[in-house]
């Protein structure tokens, strides 16, 4: 096995990543942009998925690739995630015509 970049790199990536994505939760307040960073939270874990998978040794039982198996099941979640906010975030902006996040406050009831 050919192991060229080392373990780590991908984790410094990772790790870069989804601060990033966090940043952009806990300061945006755009709708779209939010999920953009939710988007990108999710992405960074599937890079830790594959990299552990990648450079682990495999369980007895397990299948021939389960990281990579999880990482399309991290990614099909994803995509039915954005599918939903996208349309909450329509129908929020028809109500309210905004897409900024302060502005839903009556939402809590």
């Amino acid at each position: 096995m050919n192991n060229d970049i080392p373990l780590s790199w991908f984790l410094y990536f990772s790790a870069a990543s989804f601060a990033i994505g966090l940043t952009g939760v806990l300061l945006r307040r755009n709708a779209v942009a939010v999920l953009m960073a939710i988007e990108i939270m999710l992405n960074a874990a599937n890079v830790n998925l594959v990299a552990f998978w990648r450079y682990g040794t495999p369980a007895a039982g397990s299948g021939p690739m389960p990281g990579v198996i999880l990482a399309l099941l991290v990614i099909t979640v994803a995509a039915a995630e954005v599918a939903v906010g996208l349309g909450l975030i329509l129908l929020c902006y028809r109500r309210w015509r905004a897409v900024d996040v302060d502005r839903y406050d009556t939402l809590s009831g």
